[in-house]
């Protein structure tokens, strides 16, 4: 091959690669959006939760998956871009809006494939729902409402010894071991501020019966 033959070969070359770099990048761009309009979107919908507002939390959130859905169709063909970690960020915090509202209204969790989520993504946001559940806990603690203080602690007990179970590397959960501690440490605060009320709660009917 003559030195000649290289300017006009390598000008080919460059072209088919620029071709590629510039579809990835546009689904790079594409990605990101999403993901950041669905984190927006799950913020909002686990507010209306805590306000009550089920219907609104349950239509935001599905905005919030619409625009995931949108984002893994543009990148179907780059993988590398799909698992480069702000999909997974926006797919954590819609399974955590979706996760929070199902907890609090007593409705069936949804599972990962219900959602379009990553397995990871969803324990994830498994975890992080269980802040929210504390939010409600003492939300109802304040109302003097401790039945419903209990059962949402059991609730909060059943995701964490599930979470335990996961023991993988973080690269294959997503960082699910540091989320779980946190949980740990939620769930321990959870059980002190509640256990002080009901015993505080016990001391003043039995002062009030004597």
């Amino acid at each position: 091959m003559a030195f000649a033959d290289v300017p006009g070969q390598l000008a080919l070359i460059a072209d088919e690669i620029a071709e590629h770099m510039l579809a990835k990048n546009k689904a790079r761009e594409a990605g990101l959006s999403a993901s950041r309009g669905a984190i927006r979107l799950s913020a909002n919908s686990i507010r209306a939760v805590h306000r009550g507002e089920f219907a609104k939390a349950e239509e935001l959130a599905a905005q919030a998956g619409g625009l995931l859905k949108d984002a893994a169709e543009a990148m179907r063909e780059h993988p590398d871009i799909f698992h480069a970690g702000f999909i997974h960020d926006g797919q954590k915090e819609f399974a955590e809006a979706s996760l929070t509202a199902a907890l609090v209204s007593g409705k069936a969790l949804p599972g990962p494939s219900d959602l379009g989520v990553e397995d990871q993504a969803y324990l994830n946001g498994l975890g992080e729902a269980v802040g929210e559940l504390r939010r409600h806990l003492l939300d109802k603690l304040r109302e003097g409402d401790l039945a419903r203080c209990e059962a949402c602690l059991e609730a909060m007990d059943e995701i964490y010894g599930v979470l335990v179970t996961f023991d993988y590397p973080d690269a294959m959960t997503g960082g699910l071991r540091r989320t779980t501690d946190a949980v740990r440490g939620i769930l321990e605060r959870t059980r002190g501020d509640l256990t002080v009320a009901v015993v505080q709660k016990r001391l003043e009917d039995k002062l009030s019966s004597g």
